[in-house]
């Protein structure tokens, strides 16, 4: 923290790591529509396998519906569990941008074997502030690696 930090910085910074956290939390609970929820309304996800400065998207989602619709998605796993490491946030009046790391746990069944697949993600994040709540306007997902194996769990 320095000097011209403020009580309202910190304020919106905790709001928004809450944020990153009820995204994890929904994702994982299953609930895709309360997940659609965080993001503004017109938002924008785009999903890389990589470094997205030097690759193009694999996967590009606009608005709302395509969200949750996407989300839904996650009923194919058994189960899942998104485990949110450090974030970085700078705001800017009613806009911030940040990167925030995870690593994400997908259990799942391939040929009557169980499989863990792991990956390891990172979001950078555009967020506005919507009727004094901070919602995300658009999320780069990177995928930095994956590892699948046989679980015991």
């Amino acid at each position: 923290m320095n000097d011209t930090t403020t009580l309202n910085d910190l304020a919106d910074q905790l709001e928004i790591r809450a944020l990153v956290d009820a995204y994890a939390r929904n994702a994982d609970r299953r609930h895709p529509a309360e997940q659609a929820a965080l993001f503004t309304e017109n938002a924008r996800v785009s999903v890389y396998s990589g470094d997205p400065d030097t690759t193009e998207p694999v996967q590009v989602l606009n608005g709302r519906a395509e969200l949750e619709a996407a989300f839904s998605g996650l009923s194919a796993y058994q189960a899942t569990t998104h485990f949110n490491g450090q974030s970085t946030i700078t705001i800017d009046g009613d806009r911030a941008s940040g990167e925030s790391y995870c690593l994400a746990h997908h259990l799942f069944e391939v040929e009557g074997v169980r499989t863990l697949l792991v990956m390891s993600i990172r979001y950078r994040e555009s967020l506005e502030r919507v009727d004094g709540r901070w919602l995300f306007s658009e999320r780069g997902l990177i995928i930095d690696w994956t590892d699948s194996r046989p679980s015991n769990a």
